[in-house]
């Protein structure tokens, strides 16, 4: 919660603009609770910045992961037969293709942007979402009231939207948390690699200008470990929050079998 409001509200936490400048390198004072970088930015405003950037990265990137995963396993769980193989053949390509250098490599020929990154993260990371709904959808379209609205008439889509979907969106939410912490873990890579807007400040660009522009060598804590550390804790937190709901889901899974 502290970081989502940090990321909707960041003019309550920084002290200053993220253009403005003053004397560059400067260490840690009353003034520049966290210094400046090589620019004269000040280094905590750039930080309460950058979560919104890094957040939306995340979380814009793990909604479109799910929603097509989300369509796909519908559809294929639903339809089964030659939809079914067709579908999780093309799931099957999609999850054997190494992410990573792949996104490096279209980041490299395209023109660097926040908005293709999202697209790039979110069209490659939906397959194990598609394979748990597909899961799930097997299992609810030979429940009693789904056969009873295939008798009365009902479309397949009204079936999948209205009375499929419902019952499965507490096993979507932990793959969206899942995959928000998964894209955040990319975005601060790939900007780390110089792959990133660098007109969009993330944590991962803070990062990769400390990196580039001596913040390293120069041994300035105050400007690489801060970005570093909320890296770190938004992602074990939203990590955190996915494991936690896949844990309950499973349980009330048991004692639902148990209860059979």
């Amino acid at each position: 919660m502290l970081f989502i409001f940090m990321a909707l509200f960041p003019s309550i936490f920084a002290p200053y603009a993220p253009e403005e400048r003053f004397m560059p390198y400067e260490a840690p004072s009353e003034e520049h609770l966290l210094g400046t970088n090589d620019i004269g930015n000040d280094v905590l405003s750039e930080l309460m910045f950058g979560a919104r950037i890094s957040m939306t990265v995340g979380f814009m990137a793990a909604l479109i992961s799910t929603l097509i995963g989300t369509a796909l396993g519908l559809c294929s769980g639903y339809f089964r037969g030659i939809i079914d193989e067709l579908l999780m053949g093309f799931t099957d390509v999609i999850l054997v293709i190494p992410k990573i250098p792949l996104i490096i490599v279209l980041g490299a020929f395209l023109r660097p942007s926040i908005w293709i990154l999202i697209a790039i993260l979110g069209l490659l990371s939906w397959e194990s979402t598609a394979r748990v709904t597909r899961s799930k959808t097997l299992q609810l379209r030979e429940a009693g009231y789904v056969k009873s609205a295939q008798c009365m008439g009902f479309s397949s889509y009204h079936i999948m939207k209205s009375d499929i979907f419902p019952n499965i969106i507490h096993v979507l939410f932990p793959k969206f948390m899942l995959a928000t912490a998964s894209a955040m873990i990319s975005e601060a890579s790939l900007s780390f690699l110089g792959l990133g807007d660098v007109s969009m400040k993330s944590w991962g660009m803070m990062l990769s200008f400390a990196f580039s522009q001596g913040g390293f060598i120069r041994e300035m804590w105050w400007w690489y470990m801060p970005p570093g550390i909320c890296i770190t804790l938004c992602v074990l937190s939203i990590a955190s929050i996915g494991f936690g709901l896949e844990a309950k889901e499973e349980e009330h899974s048991r004692e639902g079998v148990n209860t059979l």
